[in-house]
């Protein structure tokens, strides 16, 4: 292996025919380039749509009141599902397979803004809801400033309110401190306790930016909403799934309403858990589909190192039949065969692997924090690792053949050949 006179051999025959070289290369470094940026682009997919998640715990679901669609009970069909607190207490008691149940309003229904005043400074793009401490478990915010609210708050009816940080540019001036100022909703003054921000924003929850909260008992009081509540946030403990937690909580809130079991419009719902394997399940898709095409493609190219290899053992017939003559033996010849189409297409695909590790890192530049559901385009060591083994046990195929003819040569027929 660390034979000098087998290294100078070997570039003597690669540098032979450079042009030859160079197009055989080609075709292994292009295989394991387009290898690397499929893999590269479908993390950075991956990334992107897994990050819009955020800091969302995915092992929870919604459920909000819709109107019948089945006659039940001498009731007709058309009959509005609306919650309340004496739900919640239920939920708490009986729904034992959850972790965190919060119940949540908001000002005008759900995807409503609102015009929220302070003194010259107004907005009207702003959502104003009622919420819980425990929604944090479900859907987390980055307090920048203050503090979020506390149980405190909602056994006390106070009215402080939480801002989002597009609330805050918009109310407040650049260097003004927005804590313990008063802002004007519909009327009632809310004390300001807290802005908060996001750890990643994307499309979907770039709008929680302009929203207000405020404690969900002080909401129902100022809005004369009395006991009412939209839509329950709920979290499945760590030893079940949130599909099992959703059917229960469904059971106990068809009995309550008196809802037929076989009415599925009544409640409605969105299983993040759901959402989230399906997606997991179409990259885990994605992942097999680009290592089949690069594989693939990389294939081709050592199948050409395989072709090209053949030609240069039958060009050295003479040469290997003098060797053979002289004593060497078949593992020597085959060895030495093996050894130029490794090095041949360890280096192209070191090079190939190398340019589409460079590039993902431009693009990644390029579009830095922008990039939305595209983000951080990259392979991790691993897959690295993989790709040069593969690169390795391939650069050993494709000089099996060539290597084994090598070896049958007839050292007579050889010296004879012309």
């Amino acid at each position: 292996m660390f034979d000098l006179d087998r290294w100078q051999e070997i570039y003597h025959v690669l540098s032979k025919n450079v042009l030859r070289t160079l197009l055989t290369a080609f075709g292994v470094f292009w295989g394991m380039f387009m290898l690397v940026i499929l893999m590269g682009s479908g993390n950075g997919l991956r990334t992107g749509v897994m990050g819009s998640f955020g800091n969302f715990a995915t092992n929870s679901f919604f459920m909000w009141g819709q109107s019948t669609s089945i006659p039940y009970k001498g009731f007709q069909k058309g009959q509005q599902v609306v919650f309340t607190n004496d739900d919640t207490e239920v939920l708490k008691r009986q729904l034992t397979s959850a972790e965190v149940i919060a119940p949540k309003l908001q000002l005008g229904g759900y995807r409503s803004t609102n015009y929220v005043t302070r003194g010259k400074y107004s907005g009207s793009t702003f959502s104003v809801s009622g919420d819980v401490p425990e929604i944090m478990q479900i859907s987390a915010k980055k307090i920048v400033l203050g503090r979020w609210i506390n149980q405190s708050d909602l056994n006390e009816k106070r009215k402080v309110a939480v801002i989002g940080s597009r609330v805050r540019d918009v109310l407040f001036e650049t260097d003004e401190d927005p804590i313990g100022e008063y802002i004007n909703i519909q009327g009632i003054y809310f004390m300001v306790i807290g802005v908060h921000d996001l750890e990643f924003t994307s499309g979907h929850n770039e709008s929680e930016l302009e929203s207000i909260i405020t404690p969900l008992t002080t909401f129902q009081s100022a809005f004369n909403l009395q006991d009412r509540v939209g839509w329950y946030s709920i979290m499945a403990k760590s030893n079940t799934t949130a599909g099992a937690v959703e059917a229960e909580a469904r059971e106990i809130l068809t009995k309550r309403h008196n809802i037929s079991p076989d009415d599925v419009r009544a409640i409605g719902g969105w299983n993040a858990d759901n959402e989230f394997q399906k997606i997991s399940g179409l990259f885990s898709a994605i992942n097999i589909l680009v290592w089949i095409v690069g594989i693939g493609t990389l294939l081709a190219g050592v199948i050409g190192v395989s072709n090209i290899m053949l030609i240069v053992v039958k060009e050295r017939t003479k040469e290997i039949g003098i060797r053979k003559a002289i004593g060497a033996t078949p593992y020597l010849i085959v060895s030495q065969i093996i050894l130029e189409a490794i090095i041949l297409t360890g280096i192209a695909g070191y090079l190939g692997m190398s340019a589409g590790v460079a590039l993902l890192d431009v693009v990644n530049s390029a579009m830095g924090q922008s990039a939305g559901m595209f983000k951080n385009p990259s392979i991790d060591l691993t897959s690295a690792l993989t790709f040069l083994s593969i690169i390795v046990f391939s650069g050993g195929l494709a000089g099996i053949i060539p290597a084994t003819k090598a070896a049958s040569v007839n050292p007579i027929i050889a010296l004879r050949s012309e």
